[in-house]
């Protein structure tokens, strides 16, 4: 028998394959600044984009509403409960990855993704390892010359976040289509 699944809680790993397959996945990305306007970002420990620095994120589940995702992404990436009503809302992107994340051959990754900002002091010790190895804090200007840094999260601050601009001003990076704002 079918069951709906539960808001927040992960798909069995044959229905995920076949979800990533067929469909985009949404996610939210939390881009935290420190009080001093450094950001924190993640080595990841799973593909899409093993290896790479990333900002905190995660998926949205089946019957989870944006403000319950946002809480629990924040306590599994952060290791603390943030609310979506603190968050500053950066604008709507998509991700494309040639992986994906069951490490299965013959199909990629498509997100689309929901920027967030948040300032906080976090402190790296509460920091959880399940899904990023090891965390670092860079200034906007380190981490977009930074080879190791992904170009997905380079694109939040290449749009509108770093140049004062709201997302909706139509504005986009010109990145051989990587990290692609839409609207």
């Amino acid at each position: 028998m079918n069951h709906e699944p539960k808001a927040g809680v992960r798909l069995a790993p044959r229905d995920f394959a076949r979800v990533i397959r067929l469909t985009p996945l949404v996610a939210i990305d939390i881009i935290v600044r420190s009080p001093d306007g450094r950001v924190l970002l993640g080595r990841r420990n799973n593909e899409p984009a093993k290896g790479c620095l990333f900002v905190p994120g995660g998926r949205i589940t089946k019957n989870e509403t944006l403000a319950a995702a946002f809480k629990r992404i924040s306590r599994a990436e952060l290791g603390m409960e943030k609310t979506i009503e603190k968050a500053r809302f950066l604008g709507v992107y998509e991700h494309f990855y040639p992986t994906n994340d069951v490490q299965q051959p013959g199909f990629g990754t498509h997100y689309v993704t929901l920027a967030y900002k948040v300032t906080s002091p976090v402190q790296d010790a509460l920091l959880p390892k399940d899904q990023h190895g090891e965390y670092v804090w860079k200034t906007e200007a380190d981490l977009l010359s930074c080879p190791e840094v992904h170009e997905h999260t380079k694109a939040y601050f290449t749009v509108g976040d770093r140049a004062g601009r709201s997302p909706a001003d139509g504005t986009s990076p010109n990145d051989g289509g990587c990290g692609r704002r839409l609207g």
